[in-house]
């Protein structure tokens, strides 16, 4: 038997140390999260991509009385994007959350959908996608969705890789 590890890298810093655009980025993020549809949570999510054509696509959490027709702000961000800029590859991705009900200050990650629907562009794109996590008083920079999500579901389906 051949014991194997994983390992994931990322920054934690704070936001006086990320660079004006990633900074601007973070705003955009924070802006439309207090705009996110959570009626049901009141947890509010935010989500900002910067494109390679230089645009900046925003999503927010959409909630529904049905809880599984509800959609996680990176994905309205993400399908959106590729709706209206098929062309254009995901360079970053800033993701902040608050809470209306009480204090949260902790980075909140993707959940498992968004992960996997993140690897799976950046696997299209073939080029990896920043992933920009604030909290009240840390930010992480992860390099890849891989440091997130290190086995990720992958398959081969008629042609398609």
């Amino acid at each position: 038997m051949k014991q194997k590890s994983i390992s994931i890298e990322y920054k934690s810093l704070q936001l006086e140390e990320l660079s004006q655009e990633d900074r601007d980025l973070i705003l955009k993020a924070e802006e439309i999260r207090d705009k996110a549809y959570a009626v049901y949570s009141d947890f509010y999510v935010g989500a900002a991509l910067l494109l390679s054509s230089g645009d900046i696509v925003l999503g927010n959490n959409q909630e529904n009385i049905a809880f599984p027709s509800s959609l996680c702000a990176e994905r309205v961000a993400i399908f959106y994007c590729k709706a209206n800029y098929p062309e254009s590859k995901i360079k970053k991705i800033a993701i902040t959350a608050k809470s209306i009900k009480e204090a949260y200050d902790e980075v909140v990650t993707p959940c498992g959908s968004c992960r996997q629907v993140i690897s799976e562009y950046e696997r299209n794109q073939k080029s990896p996608i920043e992933i920009i996590l604030k909290g009240e008083n840390e930010v992480l920079v992860f390099k890849s969705i891989n440091d997130l999500l290190p086995l990720s579901f992958e398959t081969i389906v008629l042609g398609h890789s």
